[in-house]
């Protein structure tokens, strides 16, 4: 037998239970904007261009961009065209610029924990190390926010193989790190169940520009494209959910921004047909749901 995760059951998309998110929509479309700090000259960081040894100037005064000028970009384009957004939050962002998550706290977006800062991985820690992590990102969410965070996605997307426990332990409704299907599903923790939320690793523009060097217009078509074979597929009545995930330092570039504009115009042209919200709202729409219509909730306590 090979190893497994435990965590959830195969459950086929074909022949699942229908239902449908709130005012009958089969769409769910959320914005996961990644605001993230980055230590100086030391630990891990996306790379623009190949940056020599530390202190890498090049690379760190690139993502800082994201924070001083293409975050207030994208805030911009945000309220112009009316959309919520859930905010992966590194906390040491509550030091480093108070004012940008000022600015989403006053538009109402849903603060989600996303670690301490990108430079560090919590994979790599031991277990009470790892839980000192996820404790501390909580605590500073939960001071400044006046309640704790719901959502979890873990920097670089990296896990232990006790992250899900660590997350219900904490007080987690629902991580992103899992991402393998187009709906939410049940996880299962030594803590009780886990929603796993659906987070792009297509649509998403660090794999997409950072790796594989999509120009912007390429990225741009990739959302498009996303979401009008979404509205295809979604006619058969099985509700989905679309993750459109950005980083400021990334997509905040102006050239960048031109076609990111083009393609969020375009989905906010069928807010009426689809969903428009954040992770936190199809949580709770889905822990609201019958027990047996999302996968794992038939056999997760």
């Amino acid at each position: 037998m090979l190893p497994t995760h435990g965590r959830y059951e195969y459950a086929a998309w074909s022949g699942r239970t229908p239902y449908a998110w709130p005012g009958g929509a089969t769409l769910a479309v959320y914005l996961g904007v990644n605001l993230e700090h980055f230590a100086f000259g030391e630990g891990l960081g996306a790379e623009l261009a190949p940056g020599g040894p530390p202190p890498d100037v090049l690379n760190f005064a690139w993502r800082d961009y994201g924070n001083r000028v293409g975050a207030w970009r994208l805030l911009e384009l945000l309220d112009e065209l009316r959309l919520p957004a859930t905010v992966l939050l590194n906390s040491a962002m509550y030091d480093y610029a108070p004012e940008l998550l000022a600015a989403h706290r006053a538009r109402g977006d849903e603060m989600a924990g996303h670690g301490r800062t990108n430079s560090e991985r919590q994979s790599t820690l031991p277990e009470a190390d790892e839980a000192t992590l996820i404790a501390d990102s909580t605590a500073a969410i939960t001071r400044h926010e006046g309640a704790p965070p719901r959502g979890w996605l873990s920097p670089w997307i990296a896990e232990s193989r006790v992250t899900p426990d660590l997350l219900a332990e904490a007080g987690y409704a629902y991580t992103m790190n899992w991402c393998a299907d187009d709906a939410p599903i049940w996880m299962q923790t030594r803590a009780g169940r886990l929603l796993a939320m659906p987070y792009p690793q297509e649509v998403n523009d660090i794999p997409a520009v950072v790796a594989r060097k999509d120009g912007a217009a390429a990225f741009a078509d990739m959302i498009l494209d996303d979401f009008h074979e979404r509205l295809h597929q979604t006619q058969d009545g099985m509700a989905q959910v679309m993750g459109i995930a950005l980083h400021p330092y990334i997509i905040g570039q102006p050239h960048r921004m031109r076609h990111l504009r083009r393609a969020l115009a375009e989905v906010a042209q069928h807010r009426d047909a689809i969903w428009i919200t954040t992770a936190g709202a199809i949580h709770d729409h889905v822990a609201a749901l019958p027990p047996g219509v999302v996968p794992g909730s038939e056999w997760v306590a």
